[in-house]
Parts: structure tokens; sequence; C-alpha cells
């Protein structure tokens, strides 16, 4: 067996959980919070039961920070949040799950703790903040105590620390700490809202004595991003990360989740961000001895074609990798030239221009919010060439310009490199690709020390003979990885991505908007290899990481196919709004605004204006070119909202969008109904997020976490299964959802069992998208779904195209129409709606 096939074959093993663990057949993604507790939960049991679904998928149930809206700022991993009703409501919610047939997979964040306010929420830190590196939980964070002179940061001042002196907003109190009452009343730091303990000995002191003798130095909030010595989520410093590659500290933050999964309250695992930890790979080995091999899945981002390494222990990703693709399949690649033409008619960039926006976002991020963590890798690379010889005269300057380079160039969210371990291939050319780039932008006189970084973080001997291994350089190669998926997540998708304009449904978590359409044989070849070696890992096209709902980007998918029109559109728009729109607005915020009107425009009007100015105030801070969320611009932000607001209630803007909702009706249809379908029935486990079993024109989190309507939604389903037909777009993507749902549940083999397999099916036209699911090579059920439904309204519809049904007798389980198998004509199979799913019938 060669080492390719050797190494496929190991991931195969590794892709399921061990026997006797259960595999959900779908999910249902609920955001939990004060406004969905987990007794809110259990009272939505029977409708997601009749819905279909098979697991619960709850986000993160640990004691958060307080105010919490999301979970994943958890302090305290030994309580269920109490905000959510805490361990009694957790097995209220189980029981009724359970008495329904329903399993429950958890969210949990092994990568970070918050740092809240005040900060004796996380009793963990506030001992390290209390007693320094002495402190039984100093090895819990990931700190450089050799840095600030042992004083562990705290950027949270409103101005820096002589200013805040001065003023008198620093007050030596006393209080009782919660969850510390047995020391008694003890001495505090106050400042506004945030509390600090006060070292011992030190309270007699002269206050500016006092705070310069304490375990941590409280610093201007600006100062974070230059000199912060505790590793954090990306830029996020109030979310310190923790070292779950100690074994005490794993087995203290994981202890109440395994004994949740040892009990069966849950079956599974989500796994947030492994890309932070220092050694993903171990750490899901870890976990999965400790579950014995339970279903783990994990939020990771794929780069283009890269691969999950074949050495994880997980079922594979949440799905962002399909979401693209699948998302791209439906949408005209006739559209890009008109597209990039309206975008450069009113940005200045071109199609060809997407690389040098990545390249320059990636760039201010490594300059700006993660200085910090590139100062720290030039620390350690620096002294490491310090204290040997033969690199002593590669300078901290020179080694800097290396690393910079290097992880503006580097294209993925890391390399997998463990020191001490050989290295995969995949990860060697990763790097070494990435450092080629970096000597074609630094120079020949850079030459000889990006070999040296290069060789120090593969792990190679540099220097002096023999030295491949020490504490700084294992420290080197971990933190150089930690930080390139900080540059990726900050600089691609939350910089540039909200630069790029050409069709804004493609820039989405881990998208690749540079590719901007998909053929059908690219998406089936993709589904093929995921039946191979990712066979039930999640499918999805909505999560609460998503920067738009799968209807949004359905509907900016259509713009595709009326480009031309779109371009008349948006000409008439600027004309309609020529008097209030100032020359304040760059072009690619306006071109933002219009695609998404166009995304969240329906039947029922717009989007309500606080949603909208909302979303737009948040998407031009993360673009940072006009304004910034560290440097907010007044005036631009007053003049963007004002526009936007005087579009909604412009009777010629809510003319012209009335009709292109009319125009765009078939399509829109299409793509909301196709897209959906297609997700619940290719290769994985299908997740649906809460609320998008109906058409839910969402933005960016905090937009699609707002509550959803589940009584409505139990209505709708109910009138569906009474017999009624669908009275509009909503009953239409809720019936279709129900029934792929319960086909699933019925016909678990088909989809996620050992024989379950994926066969494409032959049609006249690329218009129709058709595949099977079978079990043990025998087709068992049939997806057929429109594709670009408005360009195959210009060619006379299914006008003599045909499909290739597998022989037997079918049921449209969506229509209950019987179909014979053979080649059948298209029309009357859709006749009723733009897609079928058909499951075999008899014998």
């Amino acid at each position: 067996m060669s080492d390719t096939h050797e190494a496929a074959a190991v991931a195969s093993d590794r892709r399921r959980p061990a026997p006797g663990h259960a595999v959900p057949v779908s999910t249902y993604r609920l955001q939990l919070g004060e406004d969905l507790t987990l007794d809110d939960a259990a009272a939505r049991v029977p409708y997601l039961a009749d819905l279909g679904v098979t697991h619960l998928y709850l986000s993160p149930i640990l004691r958060a920070a307080p105010g919490s809206t999301h979970g994943y700022d958890v302090v305290d991993h030994t309580e269920i949040a109490p905000t959510l009703g805490g361990r009694a409501a957790l097995d209220r919610l189980a029981t009724a799950a359970h008495a329904r047939g329903l399993g429950m997979i958890l969210d949990i964040v092994p990568n970070h703790m918050a740092v809240p306010t005040p900060v004796w929420h996380n009793r963990a830190l506030w001992s390290v903040l209390a007693h320094g590196a002495e402190s039984e939980y100093a090895a819990w964070f990931d700190v450089d105590w050799s840095a600030g002179e042992g004083a562990l940061l705290m950027p949270v001042l409103g101005d820096r620390i002589g200013a805040v002196l001065a003023a008198g907003e620093l007050v030596l109190d006393r209080a009782v700490i919660p969850g510390f009452e047995d020391e008694g009343e003890v001495d505090v730091l106050r400042y506004h809202e945030h509390m600090f303990p006060v070292r011992a000995e030190t309270a007699a002191l002269p206050l500016g004595e006092l705070v310069d003798r304490q375990h941590y130095r409280l610093a201007f909030w600006r100062v974070a991003d230059e000199e912060l010595n505790y590793r954090r989520f990306f830029d996020v410093g109030t979310l310190a990360a923790i070292r779950v590659e100690d074994p005490d500290v794993f087995d203290a933050t994981h202890a109440l989740v395994l004994e949740l999964l040892a009990n069966g309250t849950f079956d599974g695992l989500r796994i947030d961000h492994p890309d932070g930890l220092a050694d993903p790979a171990g750490y899901l080995a870890r976990l999965s001895e400790a579950t014995g091999g339970a279903w783990v899945a994990v939020e990771k981002i794929l780069a283009g074609d890269e691969e999950l390494p074949g050495d994880w222990v997980t079922v594979g990703t949440t799905g962002y990798e399909g979401l693209w693709r699948l998302q791209s399949t439906f949408v005209d690649p006739g559209g890009a030239t008109t597209l990039g033409a309206v975008m450069h008619r009113l940005t200045g960039d071109t199609p060809a221009d997407l690389p040098t926006i990545v390249i320059s976002a990636k760039r201010e991020i490594v300059d700006g919010a993660l200085y910090a963590e590139v100062h720290r890798l030039t620390e350690l690379a620096a002294s490491i060439c310090r204290e040997d010889l033969r690199l002593r005269d590669h300078t901290w300057r020179a080694l800097q310009d290396c690393l910079v380079e290097l992880l503006v160039a580097f294209d993925r969210y890391r390399a997998y490199v463990v020191p001490g371990q050989p290295v995969h291939p995949v990860s060697a050319e990763a790097l070494l690709a990435a450092a080629q780039i970096a000597r074609g932008r630094l120079g020949a006189e850079r030459s000889a020390t990006i070999d040296v970084v290069v060789d120090l973080l593969l792990g190679r001997e540099a220097g002096s003979a023999g030295r491949t291994r020490g504490a700084r350089r294992d420290e080197l190669i971990v933190r150089f990885q930690q930080t390139c998926g900080a540059v990726m997540a900050k600089g691609v998708e939350d910089t540039a991505f909200y630069r790029w304009t050409h069709e804004v449904g493609l820039c989405e978590v881990g998208g690749e908007p540079g590719r901007f359409s998909f053929r059908p044989e690219e998406l089936h070849a993709w589904a093929a290899q995921a039946q191979r070696q990712t066979p039930v890992q999640m499918t999805t096209l909505s999560t609460h990481d998503t920067k738009r709902g799968e209807d949004t980007r359905a509907r900016l998918g259509v713009l595709t196919e009326l480009s031309l029109e779109w371009a008349t559109l948006i000409d008439a728009l600027r004309a309609a709004t020529a008097a209030y729109r100032t020359a304040l607005l760059d072009g690619r915020t306006e071109n933002l605004l219009w695609q998404t009107l166009a995304g969240t425009w329906s039947e029922d009007g717009p989007i309500e204006p606080e949603r909208l100015t909302e979303y737009l105030i948040k998407a031009t801070r993360e673009a940072k070119t006009s304004t910034r969320w560290t440097a907010p611009d007044e005036a631009y932000e007053t003049a963007l909202t004002g526009l936007a607001t005087r579009a909604l209630a412009d009777p010629n803007v809510v003319a012209l969008f009335a009709d292109w909702v009319t125009r765009t009706r078939a399509g829109v249809q299409a793509a909301t109904l196709g897209t959906k379908l297609v997700q619940l029935t290719l290769p994985g486990v299908a997740d649906v997020y809460q609320g998008s079993e109906v058409p839910a024109l969402t933005l960016v989190d905090p937009d699609n976490r707002r509550p959803v309507d589940h009584e409505d939604l139990a209505a709708r389903l109910a009138r569906l299964d009474d017999g009624a037909a669908p009275r509009d777009l909503a009953d239409e993507k809720l019936l279709i959802t129900s029934r792929a749902l319960r086909l699933r549940r019925d016909l678990p083999e088909a989809f996620v069992g050992l024989g379950a397999g994926y066969s494409p099916l032959p049609t006249s036209t690329g218009h129709a998208l058709a595949f099977a699911r079978t079990v043990d090579g025998a087709p068992q059920v049939v997806t057929v779904a429109t594709r670009l439904a408005i360009g195959l309204d210009k060619l006379r519809g299914w006008s003599g195209h045909t499909i290739a049904l597998p022989e037997g007798d079918w049921l449209d389980v969506l229509s209950d129409r019987v179909v014979v198998g053979g080649v059948q004509p298209i029309g009357p199979l859709l006749e009723k709606l733009p897609v079928a799913l058909l499951v075999r019938t008899g014998v």
C-alpha cells in the first residue's frame, strides 16, 4: 500500500465514532441565551421531533461572562450556566428530548476563557491576578511571565495609567469576593465597574507604588495590540487562551462535559476553533480516549482544496467547505463579467484585484491588531539566534521582516507541525510555498534569514550541529501556527471579505470568492470524495458565525442570473438617491449597501432600518477602510446610516426593489429550495440552523441570533401535515426541510450508514442537479434540484430535457407523485416545485 493510500485508510478509520457510539443523522442548532433557556428548548422538543431532526445541537452551556449573548466566553467549566437554568434545567431538557427519541450534541470551547468584568467571575483568572505565577491556576493560561516584568497585562483602562491615577479613577477598597468567601473581606482595586485583587502586603503602599507592585499591570486598552503578554482569541483581549495541552488543565476544564457524555446526556461534541490550540491532533486524541470515541466534529476552516489532517481523531468539520461549494453551484458564471464591471465602476476594484486586497488586509492586521503576537514571535526567534554563535548575525529586524512576510503569504489557517515529530509533507509544502512568496517580497539580503526561520518553524536543524529542540524552539513552532490562524481570520474573513464586493454572498466564512461559481460536476466530485473520506461530518448552510444567512445568499446569487438587469437597477438606485448620497461614502460601501438590500428585500418589504444600519456599521468597521472599531468615524457612519434609512423610506427606491423582487421570484424560489434540499441530502450529518427551515433573511451576528418564533413554525408544520398545500415560499421551504429530515430519520442507512453511497444522475441539462443516495450500491433516495431557473426560463424551460432515474418505482415525498424509473422528462417531475425528493417504493 502506498503512503498516500495508507494515510487515507488511517484517516478513514478516524472519521467515524467508535462502535457503540451514536451517529447523528441530522442536527438542529439552538442558540441558547436568556431569551432561549434550556427549559425553553425543552418546550420546543415536540416541534423539533415532528420536524424530523434526530439531535438537538446546543450552543455552549457552561457558565459564561455576565451579559454573554453567545456562551463562548466561559468563566467556569464546572457549572451549567445559571442564566440558562443550570444543571436541573439541562436534565429536564435531556429527559424531554430522549422521551421523543432525540439525542443531543454540545458545542464546547477548549481554546479560551473570558476575561470578564469584574474579573472575579473567572475564579481561575482572579487567582492568577492575586498570586501571579505562584497561583495554582498559573499553568492554565498561556502567559509569557518573562515579559512585562512578570506582571500579566490587563489592558482595561480608558486612558493611560498616569492620567487615570491623576483623575482619581483607581480606588483602593475592600470587598468579599464571590467564590472566595472563605477569605473574608479583602483589599481590592476598583476602576469603574472593574475590580482587581491586591497583592498581599501591598495595601499600605502609596497608590502609585501599590499599582506598580501587583502581579498584573493595568494599562490603557490600546496597549493590548503592542505589548500583550497572554495569548488571546484572535485579537480579542477579553478572551484569554488556556493551555489544554496540559493534562491537568484538560481534565479540569473537561470533567463536566465528559460526565455529561458518559451519562448519556449528550451523544457528541462540536469543538470550537481547534486551530488555536497548541496541538490540535493531540487534543483530539486525548478527547477521543476520554470519551471512548464519541462523535466529535471540529470547527475547522479548510482553504481551497486543503484536506483535514489525517491524524485528527474527528468525524470531520462543521461543514464550511461544503457550504461555499454548494452555494457557488447555484451562482451563474455568466454574471461574473457584468458584476465585475459594476464593481469596477463603483469601487475601482477589478475581479483580478482580490489577491492584492487580501494581502493588504493581512498586512494591516499583522502590523496592527496582531503586532503583539508578531513581536512575541520575533523575540523568540531572536533569543534562539542570540544564544547560538552560528545564528547570531541574524538581526531582530531581519527576523521580524521574515516572520511578517511568512504570515502574510501563508494561505491557510495553520501548518500542523508538532515539535519533535516528523513533519507531514503537506505541512512542509505549505510553509515552503509561503517562504518562496516571502522571498520575492523581501529581497536577496533577507534570503539567508528566511532560510533559518523556515528551518526553525519546521523543527529542522538550524545553527550549530544537532540543534533542533529546546523550549524556545518548540514554542516558536507552536506560536507561529497559532498566529497564522489569527491572521487568516482577522485579515481575510474579517477585513478583506468586507472590502470585496464582486458578489458579496461569496464572501463567507471558509469561502473562496476568487472562485465565482462551481459547476455541478465539481460539486458531485467533492460530494463523492466526502462520502469516502468524511461520511458523517456536518453539512450546513447557515451557522451562528456565517456572515449572511443561506436565504440572503440565495437571493444574492440570483443577481448573477440577471446581471445586466442588476446593472441597470444600480443606475436607477444611484439616480434616485443622488440628492442625499454624500461624497463621504466610498464605492465599496455603496456596492455593499445595494447588494445587502437585494439580499434582504422580500415580498414583505425591506429589512428593518435598525437591523440594516447596525449591520452596515459593523461591516464598515470590519472593513477598516473609512471607519473602524478602534477609531470610529462619526461623520462617515452618520452619512452611511443616513443614506440607508432614507433609501428604505424613498418611494422610488421602494418601487425599484418591489419590481426587482417580482422579477427575481422564480430564481429566488429555485435557489432557496434547491440549496436547502441538496444540503439536506448530501453526504454527512445535515444541520439546520434555528429558524432556517423557513426563509430567514439574516445578516452577520448578532442579527442571525435573533429569537425564532417556533410556535408559528409549529403551526405551519401542522397545517402542512394536515394536507394543506404550501401557501408561500416559507411553507415550501418548511415542507422540503421536514420531509427531507424525516426521510433521513426513517432511512438513516442511506445517509450515515456504513453502506451509504452517493451517485450523480445523468441529466440532459446543466440546469438540473440530480443524485442518488445509495445503500450498498442500490439507489434508495433521489434528489433533483433546479439550478439557475431564470436562465432556464430564457431557454424554453424544461422542454425536451430528461433525467435518467434509477430503475424501479419512486414516490416524490414533496408532491406525493409516483414516478417510474428510467429516462423521464424533467418537466412533469418538477411541475409543482422546482425540486423533487424521491424515495424507492416496494421491493
